[in-house]
């Protein structure tokens, strides 16, 4: 029984020493591998270090570009409303849509009874107004041979003073219903009453808009024809309100439009919306765009690029920047000519530069330029060492 025992006993320990040889030759390779050479760590030679530019990072002014979506618009200032001056119906139409017309140009025709009832009080007051000039003549003369006392010379006097406010009331009714100064002079010598009224372009421009058809009875309160003058637009776009700080009147622009194959068209802000709009909670921008070519059009799509206020950043130039395994990097300098390759997170690149988000801090030594170089003889390195 004891040899049985001692025999098991035996066993167990030649088992123990062999699974712990074992692991001692398994070990082996792991010792190998923690005393490898560091991959990230390159050594820059004199030839090499002539390719390279090494800076302290830096703290930089940048600004920030600010991207909202907007459109092409009418410039206000250079729209015009027209309507009817009369009340009446219309008889004619010589303005379609999308014409191009001059100022004084005949839009559309009117025929009005309440024109030619002005034209008709208008000539009344004119002829009352002569019959009373005479009056007052005749009364003057009468009076120096004493057969009117100087109370008729006077009431005589203050008709021809009624009649003439009469007739001066009668040709601003006219002027008020859109008749010319010519026109009501051409009235006056001929007494031929005209009961057309002629709707006219007010500036030179494009007929955007045309709301009235042959034969519409119109009031002076309706809105026949828009007229745009195209040869400058807006741009509109809505900030939202957590960005609009860094925006104000005069900053630089770009617009993109989509129809323009995406061209960028440079203005300057002339406009910064005073009230948030409570449903977009937006505030208004605009910028003011030549368009003599006629390119663009109101209700064209378009981006709006704004350049927000400068303000300051740690940043690297992008020429410091390698990408490794998905990830930027910048060698920072160590000492004797050795850099290290560092992982760092960066923001996007804002003319030339990206800011440093982690991994850098300024005061710090990296290559600026030729970092691609350096990381070429990095990755050599590495291959001929097996790595």
């Amino acid at each position: 029984m004891m040899k049985h025992i001692r025999s098991h006993s035996f066993l167990a320990l030649c088992l123990v020493s062999v699974l712990a040889l074992s692991a001692c030759k398994k070990a082996t390779p792991t010792s190998n591998t923690d005393s490898a050479q560091d991959t990230t760590r390159v050594f820059a030679d004199s030839t090499l270090m002539a390719q390279l530019q090494v800076a302290e990072v830096m703290s930089v002014e940048l600004s920030d570009t600010l991207r909202v979506a907007g459109q092409i618009d009418f410039d206000e200032q250079a729209l015009t409303r027209i309507g009817a001056s009369v009340t009446g119906r219309v008889t004619h139409i010589q303005a379609q849509l999308g014409a191009v017309v001059n100022k004084g140009d005949t839009l559309a025709q009117i025929n009005s009874s309440e024109l030619s009832g002005s034209q008709l009080a208008y000539l009344r007051a004119r002829s009352e107004k002569e019959l009373h000039r005479r009056n007052v003549e005749r009364a003057k003369t009468l009076f120096q041979a004493d057969v009117i006392s100087a109370a008729e010379l006077q009431r005589r006097e203050n008709e021809y003073e009624i009649s003439s406010a009469e007739t001066r009331a009668a040709q601003d009714q006219l002027r008020v219903l859109g008749v010319s100064p010519k026109a009501i002079e051409r009235l006056a010598n001929t007494g031929a009453i005209d009961s057309v009224a002629s709707v006219m372009a007010t500036i030179k421009g494009v007929v955007v808009e045309r709301k009235v058809a042959t034969g519409q009875v119109v009031q002076p309160s309706d809105v026949l024809f828009t007229v745009a003058d195209l040869s400058r637009v807006w741009a509109v776009a809505q900030v939202p309100e957590q960005q609009v700080s860094q925006v104000k009147v005069g900053q630089s622009v770009q617009i993109e439009v989509p129809a323009l194959e995406n061209e960028k068209l440079v203005g300057k802000l002339i406009y910064v919306g005073q009230t948030v709009n409570p449903e977009t909670r937006t505030v208004l921008v605009r910028t003011e765009l030549d368009n003599k070519n006629g390119r663009l059009k109101p209700s064209m799509l378009a981006s709006m690029l704004i350049e927000a206020t400068p303000q300051k950043h740690v940043a690297v130039p992008i020429t410091a920047v390698v990408r490794e395994e998905d990830t930027d990097h910048v060698f920072i300098e160590e000492s004797n000519g050795y850099f290290r390759l560092t992982p760092v997170r960066l923001a996007a690149e804002q003319n030339g530069q990206r800011v440093v988000l982690e991994g850098l801090k300024p005061g710090m030594r990296i290559v600026t330029d030729g970092a691609f170089h350096l990381n070429n003889h990095r990755n050599l390195k590495d291959m001929e060492s097996g790595g």
